[in-house]
């Protein structure tokens, strides 16, 4: 369910689910999980993370969330690995994300998005709260009001509301996306694995 592909200093992580909407389930995560950990281990300049078909992802498969899949822990395990990479992150948003799949984008560095992207976070509505790291990491981008915006009001953000908030970096036609995320890792790619680490932890 997810495809690996590796280059020298690069990972791309790709959710491959696209007959669910990329629907997130328990087995899913843990298997992101993993390949983020694999990551972290490995000479990885920079990653990309995206998504199969025309959705991102819809968050978390209902049927599981049923039997507790929204409050399993490994939401937030798996967005502080991706937020604690020493490389450079980049989310590659091929269409709507939404719901719990928030967390991982939000644990990037760079958000790209298709301009028919919408991104909502519909937790107040389902009655779950969101994963104790996604509300300080939303706020920080797009401030407390759009924060509750997204969290509180249900609001569904296009890709342009979320390019003018600071929530994606930059909208991107559907067929340039992974060439973009490419060429916004070209830098890292050329440094060594330390300067990268270094430069991101001087940031913060």
């Amino acid at each position: 369910m997810i495809r690996v592909h590796t280059e020298p200093g690069l990972r791309i992580l790709t959710l491959d689910r696209s007959d669910k909407a990329n629907a997130l389930t328990g087995a899913l995560l843990r298997e992101l999980d993993a390949a983020v950990e694999a990551a972290a281990a490995a000479d990885v300049r920079a990653l990309i993370l995206t998504g199969a078909g025309n959705v991102f992802s819809a968050g978390a498969d209902l049927d599981e969330v049923q039997a507790g899949l929204a409050t399993d822990p490994i939401w937030e395990q798996l967005s502080a690995r991706i937020a604690g990479l020493p490389c450079l992150t980049i989310a590659a948003l091929n269409g709507t994300l939404a719901g719990g799949a928030m967390g991982m984008a939000l644990a990037c560095d760079l958000r790209l998005a298709v301009p028919e992207a919408k991104l909502f976070y519909p937790v107040m509505r389902l009655g779950f709260l969101p994963q104790p790291s996604d509300p300080a990491r939303l706020a920080a981008l797009v401030g407390p009001s759009r924060a509750k915006l997204l969290l509180m009001a249900g609001m569904k953000a296009t890709a342009e509301q979320a390019l003018g908030w600071g929530l994606v970096d930059r909208i991107v036609a559907p067929g340039a996306l992974l060439g973009e995320a490419r060429a916004l890792a070209a830098d890292a790619l050329g440094a060594s694995a330390a300067h990268v680490a270094g430069i991101k932890a001087l940031i913060g």
